[in-house]
């Protein structure tokens, strides 16, 4: 469970890295337009908001109130898999086997 922890917290930081490099370089309008203007561009993100939305359906089942779930939900949407991988951080951090890392605590 530590390792698991240990590699979510790294992803976070690799993400948190690659956003504040990207937003140091270029805007995000300037080149989200060239990206979203080609068909891989726009299939890319496409792919990418269905896998929030998959991994979104866990937390849900994880999480118990329904402020936790709307708190994730725009954090999954706005920050993307940097709010994976802390959610998977969190879930580790909570979990004592596999099946409370899974299913939350029931």
């Amino acid at each position: 469970m530590k390792k698991g922890k240990i590699l979510a917290l790294l992803g976070a930081l690799i993400m948190a890295l690659m956003i504040v490099y990207s937003l140091s370089t270029n805007t995000f309008m300037s080149e989200g337009s060239l990206l979203m203007g080609m068909a891989w561009g726009q299939m890319s993100m496409v792919d990418l908001y269905v896998g929030f939305l998959a991994v979104y359906g866990w937390i849900w089942f994880r999480e118990k109130g329904t402020v936790s779930r709307i708190i994730w939900f725009v954090l999954m949407m706005t920050m993307g898999n940097l709010a994976t991988c802390l959610y998977i951080a969190k879930a580790f951090n909570e979990s004592n086997d596999k099946t409370e890392f899974f299913f939350g605590r029931k």
